[in-house]
């Protein structure tokens, strides 16, 4: 019994150690990027009115070469002040990589719902987005006319607070942090279930009760296709945040 016990821990290990030296070893590339991005929410009733953000993000020690422009429209639906729904498409372009040429196009369609909660000393914003992407194949750095399809789930939690009073009113500085889960399914998605991981942290300044800038240090973490390799980047980030209301409002 014994022997065979002793036998059975020898084969185990040798199993053991076959299959680490199989599993493909862990590696991480590191990048710095900016990220430039502008925000409009517009109100034309008191349950209609529409989102637009616009981003074009800098790759390569900060701002060496383009890396991704995106533009997002969508349809919000009010359904409070402080909650919303909406329903909108997103096109962006991914520049290729140093030595390359071509630009990849992505189309998405993308669903959301977004609320805020306001407390006495900071106030939360949460929005949960499933989104349905249509990429463009490159192979040997030509453009394909056929695409690859997939869904992601993003999941974002943002805290702010005012850095002086209890709230965030028109000439107040406040403290942001933030993380994004981003999660990949459907029948092309293999190794990387899990997409990326986006974690921001700054200050904004509250310009007038329409405008407000948000500037800091982001960090994205995120896994690619082959299930072994993940790009960590630091990035600047500056976000302009711009709401419209063109409510007629009881004189």
């Amino acid at each position: 019994m014994k022997q065979a016990l002793f036998s059975f821990i020898i084969v185990y290990l040798f199993l053991s150690f076959e299959m680490q030296g199989q599993i493909p070893t862990k590696q991480t590339h590191e990048r710095e990027q900016l990220w430039l991005g502008y925000f409009n929410q517009t109100r034309l009733s008191n349950h209609w009115g529409f989102w637009l953000d616009l981003h074009y993000r800098l790759t390569d020690h900060f701002v060496e070469r383009p890396f991704q422009l995106l533009v997002r429209p969508a349809l919000t639906y009010f359904v409070s002040d402080n909650f919303r729904l909406n329903l909108g498409y997103a096109f962006v372009e991914h520049y290729p990589g140093k030595g390359l040429n071509t630009i990849r196009p992505e189309n998405r369609t993308w669903q959301q719902i977004w609320w805020r909660q306001k407390y006495i000393r900071f106030q939360t914003l949460q929005w949960i987005r499933l989104e349905e992407r249509f990429n463009r194949k490159v192979v040997n750095d030509k453009l394909q006319s056929s695409t690859t399809f997939n869904f992601r789930l993003r999941y974002n939690l943002s805290l702010f607070v005012p850095l002086k009073g209890k709230d965030i009113v028109a000439k107040t500085p406040f403290f942001i942090i933030m993380d994004e889960l981003f999660v990949n399914f459907g029948k092309n998605i293999v190794y990387n279930y899990f997409d990326q991981n986006r974690f921001f942290i700054g200050f904004g300044y509250q310009f007038t009760p329409h405008l407000n800038v948000h500037l800091g240090y982001m960090n994205v973490f995120q896994q690619e296709a082959s299930g072994n390799k993940y790009i960590s980047t630091n990035a600047v980030r500056l976000f302009v945040f711009h709401s419209l209301d063109f409510r007629k409002h009881d004189q």
